[in-house]
């Protein structure tokens, strides 16, 4: 455990820490803390060697960076080299040689490739195991005598941990899972995915939905306790065509409970199409996971850079920042009992995030309800709090998208997360209720108990307590269908008085970006004095003109306008250059209504008002860090305190947090800021 983390100041550093300045152009090493060019070749580096010290449990003391080898009469520097606890860090003593390239270096190049990591193995007499990785393929290698006296190289599927042994490489068990760190879930997504992609000829979207279903197999296995998981692929299987084959026999064993499990998702005749050779490589690549328990940051990073990299469409659709998505779930402030909607969901970010703060807030009220902490609960204490769950995500999370793609990607995600897929519903937002499937509107009815075909009109589907959303957006997507226009206030005309006034007409316009449709939408799916979040483009709130002075006007006339935040223009970057607003709106009940008419007055109210300038990442999608005055780059440490480790054979260590920059994002502390607000202004909800 570490000690509490320090109150910040103003530039983002607790007081009680020594900022560190790094060069422009480096990064602080996370093994040796020395400053290195940062490079593509780095990061990948770098995240190795925090998978070695945190997944594989080894000492900073053991691992040496850029480490001098004797190679014949030359020298050469292997990229990473591990030794074993208690032996000097010498050529002789050491265990495993990493070496890390970029993206573009093949692994059959002769001088930079696996070639080069087996000379260095072979110039070091007791180091048995080596791994060679550009971040999309991985090769690992051990190196042992044949029985007649020879030096074989054997391929297992990784190295391995400190305190582990071979055996788990081939069939681990839930107690060797390992939580994923950084971006090292990423890297085997995208392994996996170039694997089905080269061997299988597939083209990127049905190379990605045939990995989704072997992802469904890996988190069914994982929840199937107390049974051994059967998701794995040993080294020798993976290494001859029977192997193979017994693989994909086990595999399609899971992928039959899988269509059971979730019918919604895949139909009764769905297989998995790979080859059994590229499915034994994916299993291998996936089984030492612990998808359950790795942190939602870790895999909803790694899920959605996937989804936006296949699945990304023609229709405005470009998924929010994870920065911007807490931000907003921060400052709604869901409750648990609240229920909640994305009509255009996307893959799940929203929804995901919310889910999770729900079943914090959840864990939290069990924790003070039974004074214990959840580590010390009892097996009946976790099993009430995991249906509870359930029944939350039942319940209370719901999720709309036309597309299916999305719609599918949007269930794994939330099955990934909390098992929570059965509320996300292929539909058109925008269309008339009536024209909604009948399994939608059976549904709604259901969960919240309305007489059976109650849903027909705008007017019936007022019922969620708080709705989230980013709507597609942008004038090549115009709304024209006069069925869906006229649903809408914003589907009509408006027209300006002698005093100045707007008033809707009898009129419908000829066409409507459909982020103006959505605010509606969204109003009417909301209950009187529901709350919603909704990211617009900026020129829907400051733009000129009777267009959007009428979208303006109707928004005052039926909510109150909570909080906009601008966005920095590089907010969708490097996909989407437009400008964004997120506004966060109340939906006036009745009462409110009629007292206004009445009165002719609208009652007078504060707005919190924020700009993002800083919101993490440039125009090219790189991470941006916190600078000093004189704009050099800061390096702290993570905590201010010791991090305190104990290993399997009961080991206790203590060594110093590693250092970190801090990211130049402002959005949290927008959320901070606006729960303050909200408070004094007396805001419930």
């Amino acid at each position: 455990m570490n000690k509490e983390i320090s109150p910040k100041n103003a530039d983002g550093i607790p007081p009680s820490l020594e900022a560190i300045v790094i060069p422009d152009g480096y990064i602080s090493d996370y093994i040796d803390g020395k400053f290195r060019k940062d490079t593509p070749e780095e990061y990948i580096r770098q995240n190795i060697e925090k998978r070695l010290v945190i997944e594989h449990k080894y000492k900073r003391e053991q691992i040496s960076i850029e480490f001098s080898l004797k190679l014949g009469s030359g020298r050469k520097r292997a990229d990473v080299v591990v030794f074993p606890a208690g032996l000097k860090n010498i050529q002789e003593n050491i265990k495993i040689i990493i070496e890390c390239k970029n993206e573009k270096t093949d692994p059959m190049n002769k001088k930079e490739g696996i070639e080069q990591l087996k000379s260095y193995m072979s110039s070091c007499l007791n180091c048995e195991w080596g791994m060679w990785t550009n971040g999309k393929a991985k090769h690992v290698f051990r190196k042992v005598k044949s029985a007649d006296g020879r030096m074989v190289w054997d391929e297992p599927n990784d190295i391995p941990s400190r305190d582990g042994s071979i055996e788990e490489l081939d069939r681990p068990d839930r107690s060797t899972l390992k939580l994923a760190t950084e971006d090292n879930l990423l890297f085997a997504f995208k392994a996996c995915h170039d694997q089905i992609y080269v061997t299988d000829g597939m083209q990127k979207q049905p190379a990605f939905f045939e990995l989704l279903k072997v992802i469904f197999c890996k988190i069914l296995d994982e929840r199937n306790i107390p049974y051994p998981l059967e998701f794995f692929a040993s080294s020798r299987e993976r290494s001859s065509p029977d192997g193979q084959l017994t693989v994909q026999k086990r595999i399609a064993k899971i992928f039959g409970k899988v269509k059971q499990r979730y019918p919604t998702i895949f139909n009764k005749t769905d297989e998995i199409q790979l080859k059994p050779r590229s499915l034994a490589y994916v299993v291998s690549e996936l089984q030492k996971y612990s998808f359950l328990d790795t942190y939602i940051d870790v895999k909803g990073k790694a899920y959605e850079e996937l989804v936006g990299a296949n699945l990304r469409g023609d229709r405005g659709e470009f998924f929010t920042p994870r920065n911007i998505v807490k931000m907003a779930i921060k400052m709604l402030d869901i409750g648990i009992d609240s229920s909640v909607l994305d009509p255009a969901c996307g893959t799940g970010g929203f929804l995901v995030i919310a889910m999770n703060n729900a079943i914090s807030r959840l864990q939290n009220e069990m924790e003070t309800s039974t004074g214990k902490p959840r580590t010390d609960w009892t097996g009946q204490q976790h099993e009430n709090v995991r249906e509870r769950i359930k029944e939350i995500a039942r319940r209370q999370f719901f999720g709309f998208d036309i597309n299916p793609d999305l719609v599918k990607a949007t269930k794994m995600n939330m099955v990934m997360n909390n098992d929570g897929s059965g509320n996300i519903i292929q539909t058109d937002s925008l269309a008339p209720p009536h024209e909604w499937s009948k399994e939608l509107k059976d549904g709604l009815c259901k969960l919240f108990d309305l007489p059976e075909g109650s849903i027909r009109k705008a007017i019936d589907i007022a019922l969620f307590d708080v709705v989230v959303t980013n709507p597609p957006f942008g004038t090549k997507l115009p709304i024209k269908d006069s069925t869906i226009l006229e649903q809408y206030d914003l589907g009509h005309t408006w027209r300006e008085t002698e005093d100045g006034a707007l008033y809707k007409t009898e009129n419908l316009v000829s066409s409507r970006a459909p982020e103006v449709l959505f605010v509606e939408r969204c109003w009417q799916f909301l209950k009187p004095g529901g709350h919603m979040a909704i990211v617009l483009p900026r020129g829907i709130l400051s733009a000129p003109g009777m267009g959007y002075a009428s979208v303006r006007e109707w928004i005052i006339q039926y909510n109150r306008v909570v909080a906009c935040v601008d966005l920095h223009p590089d907010t969708f970057q490097p996909h989407n250059g437009t400008q964004t607003s997120v506004l966060f709106l109340q939906k006036k009940t009745q009462k409110e209504l009629d007292s206004e008419i009445k009165t002719r007055k609208m009652k007078i109210y504060n707005i919190f008002f924020s700009i993002a300038d800083k919101i993490g990442h440039d125009k090219r999608g790189n991470t941006l860090f916190r600078r000093d005055k004189e704009g050099n780059e800061l390096l702290v440490p993570e905590t201010n305190g010791l991090l305190i480790d104990q290993i399997s054979d009961g080991t206790i260590t203590y060594s110093n947090l590693p250092k970190k920059k801090l990211i130049d994002d402002q959005t949290d502390a927008i959320a901070d800021a606006f729960l303050q607000w909200k408070k004094i202004e007396g805001i419930e909800w």
